[in-house]
């Protein structure tokens, strides 16, 4: 009987399927091996596309005559570095005793391809048998299910021709128009940089990302802040204070004002003030606070009285968010733990190795009907992790997880290849082993999980309505009075903690809520701060319409628009992921809808390589990104001559088609027959253009942006030398 011989993708993988399958024979150079089986594996890629000289020598050298670049038949061939490796596993795939190949890669297009190039350069018979494996998670139970149920390779054949039709699409985009905007603009480039020579480095998806950093970056630099004053009156009930903010609706002195900014601020402060006075004489003369902000000092004068005219209280549910798919992941550790999203995806991925946690490279954020019936087990494991314990024991109690299969966190038709990242409830022996970060991730992963099984959480909501006169203040309370799954979705006290304490709150207009989702504030810091007072809450329960309240002071408070938030390396990330809300064509937008930029599985890459050849740069520390001179330069010869690749419609609608051909829904062929056409067409359109000399001046207007901010951060580090205080100030204030 002939053995069976099981390839994995990586070393420590292949450790984990000889665990399972007991096989516990010699260890040889390179694999494993028993009576009936072997185990041997890959490091990470084997084989890659070759390059161009391998096809005709003439194609070593750069030159606009041999493009475009669009071979018939495209040639592979081994990589040096791992040779050695490649021959051993090419070696045991054509041993005459090994009948039945189980593929063990990666479950998802990469890992396809990765074998399938495997298979192709070492000639295995047809003769064979392939049997794919696809597993969720490298615990025993998951890995021998994947090895009983394993299906017959053919099964995946359209995934894999969509493999390598992503490989060729980024091959031929990425040496097609890297050799033909560096050979038409890089001397341009060089000249005005001063460097010898300059290699544009162009791709399908590189390309796009930049495209987005640029844009964001210049509607900030042209964004014209635009001041505004508003009107805040402090009023007082039961000896609590509150602040309220004046409108102009209809009835008002200023409704439908010209004066106005949006209805609730006036563009200059003379209007603000004028307004005051008006109250104050409508109420016999309010103490005025115009010129300091409200303080408990402050004292209500002679009788000024605001009344309730109308109050609304409703209760608001918030259910818990999904579950993490990457992107959220790396998005949330980006804000809670300022990582990137490439050691998001490392740590995420030696949590996935030691089985704590499922397939990391997924998209979907829900469960599988299957997966729903066992969860009762993962949800055990977690009572040996201490800090959610309690929480997993009292699901488990109260037996919440019997329904889940019913709730809009179990949908088999939201998954493609694997579903949400949740924890395994197995490989504890490795948590000692973790590095604090990886705790910590896995703690988000874990109360994320957990969440799903506990109820919304409520809170009470009032509207007040008040009246000066003529004149209308409004305020909004948000009080929680049941918890649900915040209580176990602790994330924004994870992101204190990972601050060294500090609030959890990201701005003055913004906040952090648990589970990681982001909300609008809708009380003043005033108001705020009484949110868990129960004499507070008390008091807004007890208001109805009609009641008088003394009116402490008036304020002007003023503040100025905001121009657009800089892209941060997480916040990327889910831009990337939902490209489709970037596109203004409605039905394009729906067309790609969950296909995006990249995949799950690039995107992080894509990111550090654009930092790495500098043409992004993210601060380690914010994990902020913004373009660099160069990354700019680029963004105009592209711009001045294949747009599209600069737009999310080209990059997302490809990725579609590369999903098309892996549903089956079109042929390889039809799909290269389209890649072709556009490939060449833009190539022969740019080596039409003759716009060198006007890209210059686009390059003189981008660099004096550059030197004005460079003399200022050189002026900066030079009075920051003297040490000064108001120079430190400015340093820091620069430095935000």
């Amino acid at each position: 009987m002939g053995k069976s011989l099981y390839i994995a993708e990586k070393p420590s993988v292949a450790q984990q399927f000889a665990a399972a399958l007991k096989i516990s024979g010699k260890r040889a150079d390179g694999y494993i091996e028993s009576d009936t089986a072997v185990v041997t594996w890959c490091v990470g890629h084997l084989v890659t596309m070759s390059y161009p000289e391998a096809y005709d020598p003439k194609f070593k050298r750069w030159s606009l005559e041999t493009l475009p670049f669009l071979p018939k038949d495209f040639k592979y061939e081994v990589i040096g570095g791992v040779a050695k490796q490649f021959q051993i596993v090419a070696g045991l795939l054509n041993r005459p005793d090994v009948e039945t190949i189980y593929i063990c890669t990666d479950s998802g297009r990469e890992g396809e391809y990765i074998y399938r190039l495997v298979d192709q350069m070492a000639g295995v018979g047809k003769e064979k048998k392939r049997k794919r494996v696809w597993i969720d998670s490298q615990t025993e139970e998951e890995i021998l299910r994947g090895i009983r149920e394993a299906k017959d390779w053919s099964e995946y054949d359209n995934l894999a021709s969509s493999a390598y039709l992503r490989a060729k699409e980024d091959y031929l985009m990425g040496i097609n128009f890297s050799r033909l905007l560096t050979l038409k603009y890089g001397p341009g480039i060089s000249s005005y940089l001063r460097t010898n020579r300059t290699v544009l480095s162009v791709g399908r998806v590189m390309t796009c990302v930049l495209g987005m950093v640029v844009r964001r970056e210049r509607e900030i630099r042209e964004f014209v802040k635009t001041p505004f004053y508003r009107v805040v009156g402090r009023f007082s009930s039961q000896e609590m204070e509150f602040d309220a903010e004046w409108r102009a609706v209809e009835g008002s002195k200023y409704f439908q004002s010209p004066y106005l900014y949006k209805e609730n601020g006036f563009k200059e402060r003379r209007h603000a003030e004028e307004l005051i006075a008006l109250l104050e004489s409508a109420g016999g003369g309010a103490q005025s606070m115009v010129s300091r902000s409200p303080s408990p000092e402050d004292r209500e004068s002679a009788g000024v009285q605001a009344q309730l005219v109308k109050i609304e209280k409703k209760k608001e549910t918030k259910n818990p968010p999904l579950l993490y798919n990457l992107a959220e992941l790396q998005n949330d550790c980006s804000k809670m733990f300022k990582i990137s999203p490439d050691e998001t995806l490392k740590v995420v991925q030696e949590l996935y190795e030691k089985k704590l946690v499922t397939y990391p490279r997924t998209d979907a954020r829900v469960l599988s009907t299957a997966v729903a019936k066992e969860i009762h087990r993962n949800i055990g494991g977690l009572r040996n992790f201490a800090p959610v314990k309690d929480f997993a024991a009292q699901v488990l109690d109260t037996g919440t997880y019997k329904s889940i299969a019913k709730t809009r966190y179990v949908n088999d038709k939201q998954i493609t290849d694997h579903y949400a990242i949740v924890p395994t409830g197995q490989g504890f022996g490795a948590i000692r082993s973790l590095s604090g970060l990886a705790l910590k991730v896995y703690e988000v992963i874990a109360r994320r999980f957990l969440s799903v099984f506990y109820p919304p959480a409520v809170y009470q909501k009032y509207a007040l309505e008040m009246t000066i006169g003529a004149e209308h203040f409004f305020a909004n309370f948000k009080v929680l009075t049941e918890a649900g799954y915040l209580s176990v979705a602790d994330v924004s006290r994870m992101k204190k903690r990972a601050d060294g304490g500090t609030d959890a709150v990201d701005g003055a207009s913004k906040e952090v809520s648990a589970g990681g989702e982001r909300e609008e504030k809708e009380e003043s810091e005033v108001n705020q701060k009484d949110m868990e007072n129960p004499a507070f809450i008390a008091m807004l329960a007890s208001l109805k319409k009609g009641m008088h309240f003394p009116v402490k002071g008036l304020a002007i408070r003023e503040g100025e628009t905001s121009p657009p938030k800089r892209y941060s390396s997480g916040s990327m990330i889910l831009a990337m992921e939902n490209a489709g809300q970037l596109i203004e064509d409605e039905e394009l937008r729906a067309q790609i809808r969950g296909s995006g930029i990249g995949t799950s599985a690039t995107r992080a890459e894509i990111l550090k390589k654009l930092v790495n050849i500098e043409y992004l740069a993210l601060n380690g520390k914010t994990q902020i990104i913004t373009p660099t001179l160069l990354g700019e330069l680029v963004f105009e010869v592209v711009n001045a001559s294949i747009r599209q690749l600069l737009n999310p419609e080209l990059t997302a609608s490809w990725e579609k088609g590369l999903t098309y051909v892996a549903e089956g829904t079109i042929t390889s062929d039809e799909y290269m027959e389209k890649l072709a056409r556009f490939v060449a067409g833009r190539t022969y359109g740019v080596l039409k253009l003759q716009n060198s000399w006007q890209l210059r001046g686009n390059f003189e207007t981008v660099g004096a942006i550059y030197q004005k901010d460079q003399k200022a951060k050189s002026r900066a580090d030079r009075d920051g030398a003297g040490g000064t205080g108001s120079t430190a100030k400015s340093k820091k204030k620069e430095k935000e």
